[in-house]
Protein backbone atom coordinates (compact mmCIF):
# COMPACT_ATOMS: atom_id res chain seq x y z
CA UNK A 1 0.00 0.00 0.00
CA UNK A 2 1.36 3.38 -1.01
CA UNK A 3 0.60 6.43 1.10
CA UNK A 4 -0.22 9.73 -0.66
CA UNK A 5 2.71 11.75 0.69
CA UNK A 6 2.88 15.20 -0.95
CA UNK A 7 5.68 17.66 -0.10
CA UNK A 8 6.66 15.51 2.91
CA UNK A 9 3.12 15.80 4.26
CA UNK A 10 0.39 13.26 4.80
CA UNK A 11 -3.27 14.15 5.34
CA UNK A 12 -5.17 11.83 7.67
CA UNK A 13 -8.62 11.58 9.19
CA UNK A 14 -8.61 9.67 12.46
CA UNK A 15 -11.47 7.75 14.06
CA UNK A 16 -10.55 7.17 17.72
CA UNK A 17 -12.04 4.51 20.02
CA UNK A 18 -12.10 1.94 17.20
CA UNK A 19 -11.89 -1.79 17.85
CA UNK A 20 -8.42 -1.92 16.26
CA UNK A 21 -5.84 0.38 14.72
CA UNK A 22 -5.88 0.08 10.93
CA UNK A 23 -6.06 2.01 7.69
CA UNK A 24 -9.70 2.14 6.69
CA UNK A 25 -9.27 3.69 3.23
CA UNK A 26 -7.31 6.10 1.06
CA UNK A 27 -9.41 8.58 -0.92
CA UNK A 28 -8.39 11.80 -2.69
CA UNK A 29 -4.99 12.01 -0.93
CA UNK A 30 -6.67 11.53 2.48
CA UNK A 31 -5.85 8.48 4.58
CA UNK A 32 -8.66 7.38 6.90
CA UNK A 33 -7.29 5.57 9.93
CA UNK A 34 -9.12 3.82 12.77
CA UNK A 35 -7.30 4.18 16.09
CA UNK A 36 -7.74 1.87 19.07
CA UNK A 37 -7.20 4.64 21.63
CA UNK A 38 -9.36 7.35 23.18
CA UNK A 39 -9.05 10.99 22.07
CA UNK A 40 -7.90 12.13 25.49
CA UNK A 41 -4.53 13.00 26.99
CA UNK A 42 -2.93 12.71 23.53
CA UNK A 43 -3.44 8.90 23.51
CA UNK A 44 -4.95 8.70 20.00
CA UNK A 45 -2.21 10.94 18.56
CA UNK A 46 0.52 8.81 20.12
CA UNK A 47 -1.11 5.62 18.81
CA UNK A 48 -1.32 7.16 15.32
CA UNK A 49 2.38 8.06 15.30
CA UNK A 50 3.32 4.63 16.68
CA UNK A 51 1.19 2.85 14.05
CA UNK A 52 2.69 4.74 11.10
CA UNK A 53 6.21 4.17 12.40
CA UNK A 54 5.62 0.43 12.80
CA UNK A 55 3.69 -0.20 9.57
CA UNK A 56 5.51 2.11 7.16
CA UNK A 57 8.82 2.93 8.89
CA UNK A 58 7.82 6.60 8.88
CA UNK A 59 8.87 9.13 11.45
CA UNK A 60 6.11 11.75 11.62
CA UNK A 61 5.00 14.68 13.72
CA UNK A 62 1.63 16.39 13.77
CA UNK A 63 1.88 19.67 11.87
CA UNK A 64 -1.77 20.73 12.18
CA UNK A 65 -4.88 19.26 13.77
CA UNK A 66 -3.50 18.04 17.09
CA UNK A 67 -6.98 18.29 18.67
CA UNK A 68 -8.93 17.54 15.49
CA UNK A 69 -9.82 14.32 13.70
CA UNK A 70 -8.37 15.75 10.50
CA UNK A 71 -4.62 16.19 10.68
CA UNK A 72 -1.67 17.06 8.52
CA UNK A 73 1.39 15.02 9.42
CA UNK A 74 4.91 16.06 8.52
CA UNK A 75 7.38 13.35 7.56
CA UNK A 76 10.63 13.99 9.46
Amino acid sequence: MKLPIVNNQLKVKVTPNSSKTEIKSIENNLVKININAPPEKDKANKELIKFLKKQFKLSVKIKTGKTSREKVLEIV
